[in-house]
């Protein structure tokens, strides 16, 4: 799915969150193509007003929609009291991709906005024409401020202008800045954002606090000189339903430097034992069964004075949790679920434990500022316990990773999962789709894969094993390849669960498509694959006949149930398994050459590991090859003596067996370990003809000269 049609998904999902009363304006029929344009067009400025302002709801968010007849040019507007700006909106939604990115706003279009006659207080247009209900309620609305001398106004525009310079649209707009969120802003700033759940930061967070239940004052401080700097240990008990509110609103934004965002279906078991506590008890046994939450904040304040009885404020400044984020989403899940219902009474009385970090930054050096980063990481590793906190999840704040989720998004429209869960609120909204989704692992799988690394391709923990630069991310071409591997991946690749592994076989196929077919432009992968992948599959098949014609080192062995006899076969499993595959493959696709035979069996091992045991000269050294290869032919004699008693357990259950499907299953098990001992026991002589060497030549050893 392009980002486009990401873009059209959430705004459809933005119109199907409206109420009655607009029913007509923003869900149209089906069949009304211009109807359902208008309102995507319509939801385009509540998409803008949800991210900027942090708006969810769909009637607060309407209320600032001004589009419609006689709007003045002003098409949505936004009063900001805490950093005194009002801002005023004009927006052009496209209804095709080629339009929304490339066709641009006619400057004509930003003249007719008639800000200076609206703040003036003018009700009518140049013309005469009175002005819409919305426009006068936001003249309404400016003639409310008392303080309206220290407010700034810009304008902000939804569309696509270049070439003009700042100063020219100042003149344009009456003198006011004007902020253009173009296609490409639009899907950096608004699009991934609200999928991801990171589009409004918490700047000054109040928390109200009941202080019924405390006797002795509502917290406990303590400070603590750390060496990064001075921290102030803040702990109290805050209402269950705060929390959820922060997080209903603020979603991933808060939880930066926590090491993974919410897990929906990982940590599904402390989720339910966490919505279980809440939804099916009315007393506070939460308070006793949770951990609490760690949060970090610039400035902390407390003030139980607030005229209100049994009541506090607390007043942090930047929050961020670090640890106790499942409990926090998990709460905001509940109360997003019963937010047109009873949800005072889902969370009456029941709180969670609080402990506030306040990092106290002294001189506000950049040295400092690193320290203070470091201590953030420590706490983070040292207090994030209830699920657990792999080690991948701990680099995935890095600027490497950072930088390649922007730029597959960007390019692809690929949306990278750097930190797990990070994608669950959009998932869980209906934003994207689950597919849409690559897990960091199978990103470098199918990078070093597309671009010829197979060996690599399948190395264990690999999103820690990678070898990523700022170079790399430059390196177009290679993430073109990948992309084309991912399209060709979710072509070939039908995985029966999540946890399935994909074999290097899988990898290889990716390869040999992107070498063979990848279009110039992105924008014809998948046609072209479409197109290919019946001749490619002809192709490959012959290719791994080619190898098992030749192949003399992959083969497997089982006994005949007729004969009784081992028989052998080529193993496809067992050679594209190997550390042959990757160069089979090369040399076949990429040198157009005959692939070698498959000579390497045991025995050219045996011999390689014999020579290098000869090439040191030292007596010493010779000694302990000596006692190794000892050592190897009595645990070679033990293994014998074991595969020995394994084969006649298995003879016995064979002639017992009570159906045929069974008797198969242990016939091949025994073919498989009597070509085990066969192997074993031609070792055994090998490490035999070793030691007897070995004693010829440490008795004519001879000393070098002194």
């Amino acid at each position: 799915m392009s980002k486009y049609h990401t873009l059209l998904n959430i705004l459809d999902r933005l119109r199907s969150e409206t109420t009655t009363l607009h029913t007509a304006k923003y869900n149209p029929s089906p069949e009304d193509i211009e109807g359902t344009n208008q309102a995507r067009a319509r939801a385009f400025i509540h998409l803008y007003l949800k991210v900027s302002f942090g708006i969810l709801d769909f009637n607060s968010r309407e209320y600032f929609v001004t589009d419609g007849t006689n709007d003045g040019g002003i098409d949505g507007y936004y009063i900001n009291t805490d950093n005194k700006t009002i801002s005023f909106l004009q927006s052009k939604f496209r209804t095709t991709e080629k339009n929304f990115e490339s066709k641009k706003i006619q400057l004509e279009e930003i003249l007719v906005m008639d800000i200076n006659r609206i703040l003036e207080g003018e009700e009518n247009d140049e013309n005469g024409n009175a002005y819409n209900g919305k426009i006068k309620q936001l003249i309404r609305d400016i003639r409310k401020i008392d303080d309206i001398a220290r407010y700034k106004y810009q304008v902000v525009l939804l569309a696509n202008l270049d070439g003009v310079s700042q100063t020219k649209l100042r003149y344009l707009s009456g003198g006011y800045p004007i902020q253009v969120i173009d296609y490409e802003n639009c899907y950096e700033k608004l699009v991934f954002p609200v999928i991801s759940g990171t589009y409004f930061n918490a700047t000054d967070l109040k928390i109200f606090i009941d202080l019924s239940n405390k006797n002795a004052g509502s917290k406990i401080s303590y400070t603590v000189q750390t060496k990064s700097s001075q921290c102030e240990i803040t702990v109290l008990f805050v209402p269950t339903l705060e929390v959820a509110k922060i997080l209903y609103k603020y979603k991933n934004s808060i939880l930066k430097f926590n090491p993974r965002s919410y897990l929906d279906f990982e940590g599904q078991k402390v989720n339910n034992s966490i919505r279980e506590t809440i939804l099916k008890s009315s007393t506070n046994e939460f308070a006793l069964y949770n951990n609490g939450i760690t949060m970090l904040s610039d400035e902390t304040y407390i003030n139980e004075k607030i005229g209100q009885k049994n009541k506090a404020q607390l007043s942090v400044k930047n929050p961020q949790i670090i640890n106790g984020g499942q409990t926090s989403f998990t709460l905001s899940r509940i109360l997003e679920e019963n937010i047109d219902g009873n949800f005072e009474q889902v969370f009456e009385g029941k709180e969670v434990l609080l402990k506030i970090i306040t990092l106290i930054d002294n001189n506000g050096t950049s040295s400092n500022h690193l320290r203070k980063l470091q201590l953030i990481d420590d706490i983070s590793t040292a207090t994030n316990q209830q699920t657990p906190v792999i080690t991948a999840d701990r680099f995935s704040n890095e600027h490497i990773h950072i930088g390649l989720q922007k730029i597959l998004f960007e390019r692809y429209g690929v949306l990278y999962e750097r930190k797990r869960g990070e994608f669950g609120d959009g998932i869980f909204n209906h934003y994207v789709k689950q597919d849409q989704v690559i897990e960091r692992n199978l990103f470098f799988r199918l990078y070093y894969a597309a671009n010829g690394n197979l060996n690599k391709s399948v190395e264990k923990k690999l999103f820690l094993k990678q070898d990523f630069t700022e170079k790399t991310l430059s390196e177009l071409d290679k993430l073109d390849n990948f992309y084309f591997a991912y399209l060709c991946f979710k072509k070939l690749y039908k995985a029966k669960n999540n946890f399935q592994k994909v074999e290097k076989n899988i990898y290889g196929q990716l390869f040999v498509m992107t070498l063979k077919y990848k279009p110039a432009k992105p924008n014809s992968y998948w046609a072209v694959i479409n197109d290919k992948i019946t001749d490619f599959k002809i192709e490959w098949e012959e290719f791994i006949k080619q190898v098992s014609l030749i192949s003399k080192s992959h083969k497997r062995t089982y006994i005949d149930k007729d004969t009784q006899k081992p028989v052998s076969f080529f193993s496809e499993t067992k050679w594209y398994r190997s550390i042959l595959f990757e160069q089979d493959v090369i040399n076949y696709f990429v040198h157009k050459g005959k692939i070698e035979e498959h000579n390497i069996t045991v025995e050219d091992k045996s011999a390689k590991l014999r020579d290098f045991q000869k090439s040191d000269l030292s007596k010493e050294n010779a000694e302990i090859n000596h006692q190794r290869n000892k050592e190897r032919l009595s645990r070679a004699q033990d293994f014998i003596s074991k595969l020995q008693t394994e084969i006649s357990e298995l003879d016995k259950k064979i002639n017992s067996s009570p159906s045929e499907n069974h008797k198969q299953m242990l016939l091949k098990w025994k073919a498989e370990k009597s070509e085990k001992l066969i192997e074993i026991e031609i070792a055994v002589e090998r490490y035999k003809s070793w030691i007897q060497e070995d004693v010829e030549r440490l008795a004519n050893f001879v000393d070098p000269p002194k």
